[in-house]
This record gives structure tokens, C-alpha cells and sequence, in this order.
């Protein structure tokens, strides 16, 4: 059975900071009960998640992101064909287009969790810089994720948030 949340981490492991979205999804895993929710990651986006979405109430998306104006934010999604659409790694927005299309019905609310990012070079760690933002979005997330009521989101993200007002 499909679990109703799905976690999203995507990025390069071996990229520097772009390794925030599997490393947001290890914290998960160690601080979460995960009976409702599924962790996902790879590399980036593409066509077939748009499957990975299919039956679920909530999904969060997890990415680095070098024009981060905070250590991280936290945006509601929507579907979208941007410029990306066409290509072999999609944006979340984009991906909603596709589950949009393919589905033939809107998809479950999705957020975006963007963590401000600024190393991408291959063989190196984290930046202390990013390091410090993952552990920030890492509490945010965890507090959403916990505070949720299985059927209704929690005002914060109805809105859309950033670091400096979490």
C-alpha cells in the first residue's frame, strides 16, 4: 500500500552541497516514524516519478539551491511546464505537469523545500555554510511533518515560508 506522504531528496551525493536532499531524507529516517511516510531519492527528476506521486496526500520535494535568498524556504508547488519540461531532469513544477497531464487530475498538495546551497564541486563534502542550513531545514521539516493532521495542512504551510520566519 502507498504511503500518504512522500519525502523527495534529489541531488548528486558526490556534489558538495547538492547532497542536502539525500541527507535531509537520512536525518528522516533516524528521527521519524516513518509507518505514513516514504522517503525517495535519486539523482534528479524525471518523467517517471510523476508515478511516485500517485496516491499520496502530501509531497515534499527536498533540493539544494544556489539562489536560496535564506537557509532555506518552504513553497507550495504548482503544476507547471517551465523550461525544464522538455528535458531529462524535470523541476517539481514541471513533474506536476506531467502527473497533471498523464493522471488526468491534479496532483496532492506538493511543497518545495529549497536549502541554500553554494558548493557543487565533485569529491567535496558539505560546505560549513550548507551544513548549518540542513540542519535548520532538517528541524523545520521534521516539526511539519510531525504537526501534520492526517487530513489538513498546518497554517505555516498554507503559506509558504522561509528561514527567517520558521
Amino acid at each position: 500500500m502507498t504511503k500518504p506522504i512522500l519525502v523527495f531528496g534529489y541531488g548528486n551525493p558526490s556534489r558538495g552541497d547538492d547532497a542536502v536532499g539525500p541527507l535531509l531524507l537520512d536525518y528522516l529516517a533516524e528521527h521519524l516514524d516513518l509507518s505514513n511516510i516514504e522517503l525517495l531519492s535519486d539523482f534528479q527528476l524525471q518523467i517517471e516519478h510523476a508515478l511516485d506521486i500517485q496516491g499520496r496526500e502530501l509531497v515534499v520535494f527536498v533540493d539544494a539551491a544556489v539562489d536560496c535568498p535564506e537557509s532555506f524556504t518552504f513553497t507550495p508547488l504548482t503544476p507547471a511546464q517551465d523550461h525544464s519540461y522538455s528535458s531529462h531532469a524535470l523541476s517539481p513544477a514541471a513533474l506536476l505537469s506531467v502527473y497533471a497531464a498523464v493522471g488526468k487530475q491534479a496532483p496532492p498538495p506538493c511543497y518545495l523545500l529549497s536549502i541554500q546551497a553554494e558548493a557543487f564541486e565533485l569529491g567535496s563534502g558539505l560546505s560549513e555554510r550548507c551544513a548549518a542550513n540542513l540542519i535548520e531545514a532538517c528541524r523545520f521539516i521534521t516539526e511539519f511533518l510531525k504537526q501534520r493532521p492526517s487530513r489538513e495542512l498546518p497554517s505555516v504551510a498554507k503559506r509558504g515560508i522561509n528561514s527567517s520566519n520558521a
